[in-house]
């Protein structure tokens, strides 16, 4: 990375930063706690896409899913991609002011494995103890590495930021999977690893009255589990249904939990659902992918009042919840979403 430093303006919010040459937008925008919309950070998923007004600028490789041709050549681009070259200045498509102002500059902590439980058959739970404690919002995430092996792979918090130094995560087992395939004896109790963070814009925004709705899938449950645990201990009260898809019975974790929770809080719902239920899973509940359920659920229950709707899981999941909330009366504005991308080997 170069020394030499260049101004990037942001438009409309008027705020300004340094970046170094050779030092992507959003990573200068991370280490100096300006919080942009983001998401997977390798140039897959478009969340930072945005306009290049004025500057000379160059573009890592990205997927073209992410950006189109015909949408380069009118100026678009991806911060997370974005080189620059001179002063520039970028118009922000998406912005959230709530976001900018909760800012927390990105720093690396170094951890030790604490312990990894079996929740199902392929998600596990990870423990990690930090040596210094992590200022983050539910629902972030942070890029755990592990040194000797020199993996680096992204995860949510499953805590809620109560427990800065004692972090947990729900993780959805691969067998091809560079860090998650080590889940099951590799990665011992004792072993050394590093979290820089936090990263995430599908974080809990406190003081809300309207109903809450948490959509999820696999290890989606991870950082909906942070924010309902963090939304619990503020105390705030309102309507809360949690919805869940899993293909199986045999998927499904939590269930006690989810039940104590239920006779705990006054107006919350945990709405599991069965994609591929099978005959001897003796399931009565819920049946299908769970945009339809959420649909269904919408449409009988009538929620009033400005909703939130978080939803965390594998982009055909929230590619298919979106629309869905949309015509459902949930403001675009209220509804937040982090799409679990494959990590790019």
């Amino acid at each position: 990375m170069s020394d030499k430093i260049h101004r990037v303006r942001f438009e409309p919010v008027g705020v300004e930063m340094d970046v170094f040459e050779g030092e992507t937008v959003l990573d200068a925008a991370f280490r100096q706690g300006i919080s942009v919309m983001h998401g997977c950070k390798e140039g897959q998923c478009s969340s930072c896409k945005s306009v290049l007004v004025e500057g000379d600028i160059e573009l890592l490789k990205y997927s073209t899913f992410a950006l189109p041709d015909y949408q380069k050549e009118t100026d678009h681009i991806l911060l997370c991609r974005t080189l620059a070259y001179s002063d520039i200045t970028v118009e922000l498509l998406n912005y959230d002011e709530d976001l900018m102002r909760r800012s927390i500059a990105v720093k690396e902590y170094d951890g030790v494995v604490t312990g990894v439980t079996p929740l199902t058959h392929d998600i596990r739970l990870l423990e990690i103890a930090l040596d210094n404690p992590l200022r983050f919002w539910a629902g972030q995430y942070v890029d755990l590495t592990i040194p000797d092996a020199n993996i680096t792979r992204s995860y949510s918090m499953a805590n809620p930021p109560s427990s800065p130094t004692r972090l947990q995560f729900i993780i959805k087992k691969y067998p091809d999977g560079a860090f998650s395939a080590l889940l099951d004896g590799a990665l011992q109790v004792g072993q050394r690893l590093k979290a820089k963070g936090p990263y995430g814009t599908c974080f809990r925004r406190e003081e809300r009255t309207g109903p809450m709705l948490l959509i999820g899938g696999g290890s989606g449950m991870s950082p909906l589990w942070s924010i309902l645990h963090d939304h619990v201990e503020s105390g705030e009260n309102r309507p809360v249904r949690f919805f869940y898809g899993a293909r199986t019975r045999r998927d499904l974790f939590y269930l006690e939990a989810f039940a104590a929770l239920t006779a705990k809080l006054p107006d919350f719902r945990f709405i599991p659902a069965l994609s591929h239920a099978e005959p001897d899973d003796e399931w009565t509940a819920e049946i299908g992918f769970i945009h339809d359920v959420v649909a269904r659920t919408l449409r009988a229950e009538g929620l009033d009042g400005n909703v939130d709707a978080y939803s965390c899981g594998p982009p055909p999941m929230i590619d298919a919840v979106l629309p869905i909330l949309q015509i459902s009366g949930v403001e675009p504005e209220r509804i937040y979403f982090d799409k679990f991308t494959p990590a790019v080997r």
